[in-house]
């Protein structure tokens, strides 16, 4: 596999969880390109679980609210 497929493999295969912790938490998908412009738009109430994964489309998420965000590298709160 030469090193430009192993990188866009090693994006593609990345999920992160995003646990509501509070109503109206919003997940925001944001695209990749030359322009970044909103892809994608979530609402989670209290105990909602959204998974997503990063592809070719999404280069970014962004969590607004108070929510519990696990990927690979760790667990992360936002939100307080």
């Amino acid at each position: 596999m030469e090193g430009g497929n192993q990188q866009r493999t090693s994006v593609l295969s990345d999920y992160i969880v995003i646990k509501a912790l509070e109503d109206g938490v919003t997940v925001i998908g944001l695209t990749r390109g030359q322009e970044t412009k909103f892809s994608h738009t979530e609402k989670l109430d209290r105990g909602e679980v959204w998974i997503a994964q990063f592809t070719e489309h999404t280069s970014a998420i962004k969590v607004r609210g108070h929510s519990e965000i696990h990927c690979k590298h760790g667990k992360i709160e936002s939100g307080r």
